[in-house]
């Protein structure tokens, strides 16, 4: 659904949903509903939401890998905070990723 992964997207940007509405000029109470009711916004509204958000139009309404990979367990998030980490390290380049498992290990010893 298009709400869940604006909330996703906020999250990621590390916006609060008020923020988010005043750089959109969406109202607090409409992106309230999208929460509360599962309700998307109007096509009006989603180039302004795609500029905020730093993503595209197809980045937002296609399909992405998460949810490519829903059938696989391996590859699904237990919950939204895992979510943005998957998604997140998917997209670091190689050498990050390599750090970012190095830390891993790291902290697994303690």
């Amino acid at each position: 659904m298009i709400s869940e992964k604006i909330f996703e997207l906020i999250l990621r940007n590390g916006m609060t949903q008020k923020e988010f509405s005043e750089e959109t000029g969406i109202s607090q109470s409409t992106i309230s509903d999208w929460k509360r009711k599962g309700t998307n916004p109007s096509a009006d509204k989603i180039l302004k939401i795609c500029e905020v958000l730093k993503v595209t139009p197809y980045e937002l309404l296609g399909e992405n890998e998460t949810e490519r990979n829903a059938g696989n367990p391996e590859m699904s998030a237990g919950n939204e905070t895992e979510k943005i980490i998957l998604e997140g390290f998917r997209n670091l380049s190689d050498r990050k990723k390599e750090r970012i498992l190095g830390y891993l290990a790291a902290l697994q010893e303690d």
